[in-house]
């Protein structure tokens, strides 16, 4: 008997190691395309809302169709005298269980526990555009601000409404398209994929 259950667990294992090796298969790292990007991943330090740090390193991971076509999107930036700056790519299941723990609120943040977020599976970009020196510009609110001037429907100055037409029309020309409380979130057109939601860890080596 305790040969078998011996070989029971080590199918166990092998059967859990090739589940985990399918999960990491889907996500590329954006770092890995020919295109420059600025990054102020804030998630990787404790300066967010959570106020503590849940990611190990700073990486935009995200599926092979969502990394090109946001390549392509920056490309097409950089030739207007911009580029992406990238706050979130996709997020850890793990994640999103911390941020509905502080803040439970559908409209700001996905459920976990529901559908979760287009984040967790990889299909979801927090972002805004710089200057090519870095300059940002003014959106109107902060990456993260949780209340009415982070809205895509506020009205603004016609600085922040150009600036934001400008982020808005170009990601909506490569197929991402914002939600109403957060003018730097885009979603990727993933009802055509059937994503699954990830929980996979960040490889930092």
């Amino acid at each position: 008997m305790k040969i078998y259950r011996t070989f029971f667990l080590v199918l166990s294992a092998l059967f859990f190691l090739a589940m985990q090796s399918d999960q990491e298969s889907p996500l590329v790292n954006i770092a890995e395309f020919d295109s420059k990007f600025s990054y102020d991943v804030r998630y990787a330090t404790d300066d967010n809302f959570l106020e503590q740090t849940v990611y190990d390193c700073v990486q935009c991971l995200l599926i092979p169709e969502v990394a090109e076509a946001l390549v392509e999107a920056n490309n097409y930036f950089c030739e207007l005298g911009y580029m992406i700056q990238l706050y979130d790519c996709y997020r850890p299941l793990s994640v999103q269980k911390k941020m509905w723990e502080i803040y439970p609120n559908p409209g700001y943040v996905g459920n976990p526990y529901g559908s979760g977020s287009i984040h967790n599976r990889g299909a979801a970009i927090d972002m805004t555009i710089v200057k090519l020196d870095g300059t940002p510009l003014d959106m109107g609110s902060d990456y993260d601000f949780f209340g009415k001037e982070a809205h895509i429907d506020h009205s603004h100055n016609d600085t922040i409404t150009a600036n934001r037409k400008q982020l808005w029309s170009v990601m909506k020309k490569f197929g991402f398209s914002p939600i109403r409380t957060e003018w730097w979130h885009f979603n990727y057109d993933a009802k055509n994929y059937g994503l699954k939601v990830l929980d996979i860890d960040f490889d930092c080596e």
